[in-house]
């Protein structure tokens, strides 16, 4: 069980972490909106790098979470 929930941590990661990259190089250097976060919630461009920093923390629980595999005898 808890193989399946760190790869579940790590691909919500994955894609928050996109989300906030994409959403804030959009609004910086083109003054536009891609990707769906911005239909959620309205955020200034750095704080967008926060929601980055969350993706990356969700791989690294996931990661840790998954660990090594458990042999049962």
């Amino acid at each position: 069980m808890r193989t399946t929930i760190g790869y579940t941590l790590e691909s919500i990661g994955y894609v928050v972490g996109a989300q906030g990259l994409v959403s804030f190089a959009s609004q910086t250097f083109f003054g536009t909106e891609w990707g769906w976060l911005h239909k959620v919630v309205t955020l200034p461009p750095t704080a967008y790098l926060g929601i980055v920093g969350a993706g990356l923390a969700l791989v690294t629980l996931g990661v840790r979470t998954r660990g090594t595999p458990q042999h049962r005898a």
